[in-house]
């Protein structure tokens, strides 16, 4: 029986149901029998010149099988007399390799390599989107487009809605000798970025320790800055430059909710640092190692913070 996508759908739903209902043992079709197709009986594809399709339509098209316990079979055929191009060649490889559960990660790693990722996640692009995770740096994309608009507007960001920048010289990561799995990974990123407060933070680097073992120092600073990163948002901060100098800390639309407070925190600070015209927080202090700088930093946070909660407490709704 045959099936293509010329046909009126009454026709094709007739004779996808015979098929099924195994009136048929043979079904020619193209390729709209990429998805949605659930036939526990059907345990051989032959997929003619595997080598025009693309990856991921590949893998759905070799999904269509072995969906019970019959064991399947997958044959991807190419003319005899074609030269498979390189990308070509690499593609049908990749497929013949992806043989687990849990191989769609896999597949769309592999898909982005061979395909190429554009301006946006290519070579052009700095950092490791690969080890921060996609999810993650897509969020962190959204927060500087949102705080691009902001400025074309005239307006501010919402303090609440922006991960602060913060500029430190420490590694900052999850190892892959700490967690193997890159899925897993990427999960963690994105969990400990989605952590709403400190407790969350403490319960997911206690789960870490669990599983994995002690933290290693990467990813301890990791947990730290994420710590960080909710005080300085408390403490209206929009970016955090540490330098061999000092840090320069500076708050959203120059503004912090108590400035008298802040005045009397600087002071306590006892010449360690000082407050702009402009609004900036300038620290003079300098710290020699990473921990140092990340621990400096969660005092610093941490102290601004509590300023300007309590300020917010103190203000009577009109």
């Amino acid at each position: 029986v045959t099936a293509h996508g010329q046909m009126a759908a009454n026709e094709v739903e007739e004779r996808m149901s015979a098929f099924y209902d195994r009136q048929y043992d043979v079904l020619l079709a193209t390729t709209i029998v990429e998805s949605g197709l659930d036939i526990p009986s059907a345990n051989t594809i032959i997929i003619h010149r595997a080598d025009i399709f693309g990856l991921a339509q590949l893998y759905q098209l070799r999904g269509r099988v072995g969906r019970a316990k019959l064991r399947a079979y997958a044959y991807l055929t190419y003319a005899k007399d074609t030269q498979l191009s390189e990308v070509g060649e690499k593609r049908l490889k990749v497929l013949g390799d992806l043989d687990s559960l849990g191989a769609g990660f896999q597949l769309a790693s592999h898909d982005l390599d061979i395909r190429g990722a554009g301006n946006l996640l290519g070579d052009e692009q700095s950092g490791h989107i690969r080890e921060v995770g996609f999810e993650l740096y897509q969020s962190m994309l959204e927060d500087a487009i949102l705080a691009a608009k902001a400025g074309e507007a005239g307006l501010d960001a919402k303090p609440d809605s922006v991960s602060p920048q913060i500029t430190v010289d420490a590694p900052i990561m999850i190892p892959e000798d700490y967690v193997p799995d890159l899925a897993v990974r990427m999960a963690l990123y994105r969990r400990l970025n989605d952590a709403r407060d400190k407790g969350e933070i403490e319960a997911l680097a206690a789960e870490m320790i669990d599983r994995f073992g002690d933290l290693p120092a990467a990813t301890a600073n990791l947990v730290r800055l994420i710590e960080i990163k909710h005080q300085a948002i408390e403490a209206n901060i929009a970016k955090i430059d540490v330098g061999n100098a000092g840090t320069l800390v500076t708050f959203h639309n120059d503004d912090f909710p108590d400035p008298m407070g802040l005045l009397a925190y600087v002071d306590r600070l006892k010449g360690t640092a000082k407050l702009r015209p402009d609004m900036k927080l300038v620290i003079s202090r300098t710290w020699n190692s990473p921990e140092s700088r990340l621990n400096g930093l969660y005092q610093l946070t941490k102290g601004l913070g509590g300023v300007a909660r309590k300020a917010r407490k103190t203000v009577k709704p009109s």
